[in-house]
């Protein structure tokens, strides 16, 4: 079934369910089936067995280290260097972990707690604000290198957040200082960094970084150095300053910004800087209050906000109890998952493979459904991961989605444009991310849509492989990152890459983007096999449709690098309504990625802007507005 039909089918059984929730799943999943597994739910519990402490209120799973002010020093080190040990190298393995901290001082300047953060690492702290969780010592992500060449453009899925770092390593060297060299989908989010701090790993050569994402965050003690990073988002935080800028910095709501400065040759960027947030929210986090119980707080909605929400005292919003969380282990089924959502549960995935072989449903409005150590969901049966209905205040964050084998038409429906929404209460996606291929074989004709009106996207990594497993132009083959019909979307981070067709759509109204990062397929075997229309060489990797009649972007980025041996093209990055209000589109770029590869993108957006190609490899090219 087409994408296209299978959207119209799914509204059309929403439509018919709209009034009777119980019919709603019946049409979508058997729900006898659902509630009849309730029981088996509640007692389908792993075992747990570690050496950090676990509160007895509540069973994350084995892979989650809660650590506490208390514990020797000694025995939070040994933990935390095991997890780094595995998972430094372990970019497609399967293991997954939460390293939490409860509110306290970790470590000291004296014998100070340092670590690495490896892959599908998440490392936060359990207080209700960043300065609960202290650390002294420094919290890192290094270069890895292959061959020689040390290089930071694959340090992907891992994550920081909620504590304070008083940077203190003096005798590591060139390493002295917060070092946090990532590319996509490894956000910092409310981190208080004291102390010199760095996005590149300057240590090692040739240090090459490829893009980040900062939100809710503040950094004193210094300039904060980005060196080689060719991209990053930094998003309603604090700095004492930034340092250089490669192709695309975007600032948005960030106190202490560099003055709007693009492109490069016409200042000291290329700084993409805009004094406020339209419209944010932040993620949820687990905390535990003064009495010891755990909650999830869930941030409000801001307007229009620059810096921190926790800079005046504690981040405006509402907490849930725990008790309100059915927390999910991979031993638990879908239809043990379902049961929980059906009765009215929250959802915590804790970390490990949900092998899915039914959709999950999230059918009510305002509920929160988080990953902790990055949970990965794989559908069996060419099924949909998640169907989210009415996308009305529901928050999901934290997980990522990979395809399976045979092909699914979707991997997440948010929202539908006919469901609920509001702009006092809107919907969120946060640190959510795709993959086709790469840990395994996967095709997928789409891997996001976005239906609901009023909807967040903060942080999005939607990846078609081009390296790993089942890896090929005709192996892993996805059309679409990101398709958006609702109205008044706004996102913020989108980086989307390798799709074969159009790899972001575009047709809902009012839309705001806020960075974009995108890479074009590398393997179109011909430029045949690779073309929009007749005439149209290649594909727009970001398309805003012709009915759209708003839509605004800032700080927007598409490469080209085609590795086949013949010549391919794309006759535009972006293509949007030549009807748009004057200079809807703002700060764009092209970059040809290779000193030896072969075609390019012939214009940035609309045959305006002129090629990138092997003629002016790795110089972008730029277009300052449109139209």
């Amino acid at each position: 079934m087409s994408y296209t039909h299978w959207i119209r089918s799914l509204v059309a059984r929403y439509l018919l369910a709209l009034t009777d929730r119980k019919r709603m799943l019946l049409h979508l999943v058997s729900g006898v089936a659902m509630i009849a597994a309730f029981v088996t739910a509640s007692s389908a519990r792993a075992p747990f067995s570690r050496a950090a402490k676990v509160s007895s209120q509540i069973n994350f799973g084995p892979n989650v280290y809660i650590f506490t002010p208390n514990m020797p020093l000694s025995q939070i080190q040994e933990t935390v260097d095991a997890v780094a040990t595995q998972q430094v190298p372990n970019q497609f393995g399967t293991q997954r972990y939460a390293l939490l901290f409860e509110p306290g001082t970790y470590g000291s300047s004296a014998t100070p707690l340092n670590f690495q953060v490896g892959y599908y690492t998440t490392v936060a702290g359990l207080g209700q604000s960043p300065n609960d969780v202290v650390i002294n010592g420094s919290i890192d992500v290094y270069n890895q290198c292959t061959g020689g060449s040390c290089v930071a453009s694959d340090n992907f899925w891992r994550s920081l957040s909620n504590l304070t770092i008083n940077v203190s390593n003096p005798t590591f060297g060139c390493y002295t200082g917060e070092f946090w060299a990532v590319s996509q989908a490894a956000p910092i989010r409310r981190v208080l960094v004291n102390g010199a701090a760095t996005l590149m790993d300057y240590c090692t050569g040739p240090s090459y970084a490829s893009g980040g994402f900062i939100a809710d965050s503040e950094f004193e003690g210094g300039t904060i150095v980005s060196g080689s990073q060719q991209q990053w988002i930094t998003r309603n935080s604090q700095i004492d300053g930034w340092t250089n800028g490669v192709w695309n910095q975007v600032f948005s709501g960030v106190v202490g910004a560099p003055a709007q400065c693009f492109p490069q040759d016409s200042c000291s960027g290329p700084y993409t800087t805009l004094a406020t947030s339209p419209v944010t929210r932040e993620e949820p986090y687990v905390y535990i209050d003064s009495n010891g119980n755990y909650n999830v707080f869930v941030p409000s909605v801001q307007f229009n906000s620059a810096g921190t929400t926790w800079a005046n005292g504690q981040t405006p919003g509402s907490s849930i109890p725990i008790s309100q969380f059915f927390i999910a282990q991979p031993t638990n089924s879908a239809t043990q998952i379902n049961a929980q959502l059906f009765l009215g549960k929250n959802l915590i995935l804790t970390p490990g493979i949900y092998n899915l072989n039914q959709t999950l449903l999230v059918t009510r409005p305002d509920t929160v459904v988080l990953g902790i150590g990055f949970p990965t969901l794989i559908p069996e049966n060419g099924i949909v991961s998640m169907i989210v209905l009415p996308a009305q205040g529901v928050m999901v964050s934290g997980m990522i989605f990979d395809a399976g084998i045979p092909n699914s038409p979707l991997l997440l429906q948010f929202g539908t444009p006919l469901g609920p929404s509001s702009s006092s209460d809107p919907s969120a996606l946060q640190d959510v991310f795709f993959r086709i291929g790469g840990a395994e074989p996967g095709q997928a004709n789409v891997s996001l849509s976005v239906g609901s009106n009023n909807t967040i996207l903060d942080d999005i990594w939607a990846w078609r492989a081009d390296h790993g497993n089942g890896v090929g132009w005709t192996d892993n083959t996805a059309d679409t990152g990101l398709i958006v019909t609702g109205n008044n979307v706004t996102a913020y981070g989108l980086f989307v890459e390798h799709y074969q067709q159009y790899e972001v759509i575009w047709t809902g109204n009012g839309g705001t983007d806020i960075f974009f990062q995108n890479e074009m397929p590398y393997d179109p075997p011909s430029q045949a096999a690779w073309m929009e229309a007749p005439g149209v060489d290649g594909w727009a990797a970001f398309k805003v449709t012709e009915n759209v009649t708003s839509f605004k972007g800032y700080g927007l980025g598409s490469y080209s690098f085609f590795d086949q041996g013949v010549k391919i093209y794309a006759a535009n990055a972006f293509e949007v309504p030549t009807t748009l209000a004057p200079a809807s589109m703002n700060d764009l770029l092209t970059v040809f990625l290779s000193t030896a590869g072969f075609g390019g993108i012939l214009n940035v957006i609309d045959n305006t802007g002129g090629p990138s190609t092997i003629a002016n490899p790795d110089v972008p090219v730029t277009v300052v507005s449109y139209p």
